[in-house]
């Protein structure tokens, strides 16, 4: 699976997305990437650090909630399926307290009743395991522009 991912990302970067421009350090972005295989981890880290986000990385929903609280990321990227809690167990705990909004589910599995319930619980978007690095740079530069509209 890495192999298929680092092929694409040597294809695709994420600054074709914001016209060859990188951040500044004054809009740095926080990410939290959630997912129990460390690869899916270290690969998306390397991907959206490179592009200028600060990324956190969580093995597992447990471990999630307790860097939600530390550091408050504006952005969470979660796989679906997690031993201890998983992804849909996480995200009803984030929408207790109000951020389930900001995360954007990871899922190998096609299974539509789960990606309905991520929906459900005000999930931002969901994304299919093997994904399209571009897609899913796509996704995260629209939500932080969205964001970003927002805000102004």
């Amino acid at each position: 699976i890495i192999n298929f991912y680092k092929k694409d990302i040597i294809r695709c970067s994420c600054k074709i997305l914001s016209k060859g421009k990188r951040m500044d350090s004054l809009e740095k972005n926080s990410i939290l990437v959630v997912d129990d295989q460390a690869g899916i981890r270290i690969l998306l880290e390397e991907l959206f650090t490179d592009e200028g986000y600060e990324v956190k990385l969580a093995g597992n929903g447990n471990e999630a909630l307790a860097k939600i609280s530390e550091d408050n990321p504006d952005l969470i990227l979660m796989d679906m399926k997690m031993p201890e809690l998983n992804g849909l167990e996480t995200l009803t705990e984030l929408n207790k307290i109000g951020k389930a909004n900001i995360v954007i589910m990871m899922t190998a599995y096609g299974e539509l009743e789960l990606i309905s319930k991520a929906k459900e619980l005000g999930s931002y978007d969901c994304i299919h395991k093997p994904f399209n690095i571009t897609e899913l740079c796509e996704i995260v530069a629209t939500y932080f522009r969205t964001k970003k509209n927002c805000l102004s």
